[in-house]
């Protein structure tokens, strides 16, 4: 799927793809610390354990913020020590409300989704209840709280047939997993809450004790390890480090920016290419 990023319309820049040279991290850098003196908050992230999760925190916790940071089970995140950590099922209406209204968070950074596409056909009623019931949970009390919720998408809300794609433009989602995260944003365009939706692709990067791989990581484990593997050719995405996401994320918590965007990496290439440019650099 090839989906066209606009960032901040009417703004001075767009970001990530060949089109357009500006480096978005080093662009998003230079906002951000210029932001600084304005970024005190009180931020909750559902799924803090998890890559994206993590790249927040580790963004947020030197500047003066409050930071709770919850997922479901132990805390995995060990090497840092700047936040509250909160074990939390987001699916659980009454924990999640009690959590949330104890905290008290000016924005929410909910990174928290199930993405496993192959997995979704089969688990249907637990994507339902993370991926979109979760996110209503959460719309209602950030409403009650008066809390801004930033909440993050994908490209696979699109079939791939007709991109690069707009924020507006139709979406056609082909698997159940793409059609609970269209659930979850149609829940957010129709609710009265202050809401970000950021729709990504291939999310990668490195952080601590990850249950879940990612295309560099898979692919670095499996060339170390001399194995032999099949890559498709024919599928074209815009790789995405975590890194920037989440600049992205805390960009739209201090401006306020609300609405619908694409936020990915610069870079349109085939997953074949994709490992070829692992292979490469490792």
């Amino acid at each position: 799927v090839w989906v066209k990023c606009n960032w901040i319309k009417n703004s001075f820049c767009c970001f990530s793809f060949p089109w357009n040279r500006i480096s978005f991290y080093c662009v998003l850098n230079f906002i951000f610390n210029q932001t600084k003196p304005l970024l005190r908050m009180i931020a909750l992230i559902t799924g803090s354990n998890g890559l994206l999760g993590q790249k927040i925190i580790e963004q947020l916790n030197h500047k003066g913020n409050k930071i709770i940071a919850t997922s479901k089970g132990s805390n995995r995140n060990l090497n840092n020590n700047s936040f509250i950590y909160e074990d939390l099922d987001i699916t659980n209406k009454e924990m999640l409300s009690c959590v949330l209204k104890q905290c008290k968070p000016v924005v929410v950074f909910n990174t928290a989704a199930m993405t496993n596409v192959d997995l979704c056909d089969q688990e249907k009623d637990l994507f339902k209840k993370v991926n979109v019931k979760a996110v209503e949970y959460l719309a209602d009390i950030c409403l009650d709280l008066d809390a801004h919720l930033i909440h993050v998408s994908t490209d696979f809300i699109f079939d791939g047939n007709d991109g690069p794609y707009e924020e507006d433009d139709i979406p056609c989602p082909l698997s159940y997993y793409g059609q609970s995260k269209l659930d979850s944003e149609n829940i957010l365009k129709s609710h009265k809450c202050k809401w970000t939706i950021l729709r990504t692709i291939v999310l990668f990067g490195v952080a601590n004790n990850l249950t879940k791989s990612n295309i560099v990581l898979w692919a670095k484990e499996q060339l170390e390890n001399s194995k032999i593997i099949n890559i498709i050719d024919d599928e074209f995405r815009a790789p995405t480090l975590a890194d920037d996401l989440a600049y992205a994320c805390i960009y739209s918590a201090i401006n306020k920016v609300f609405g619908v965007y694409h936020a990915s990496g610069k870079d349109i290439m085939s997953i074949y290419e994709m490992v070829i440019s692992i292979a490469n650099y490792f």
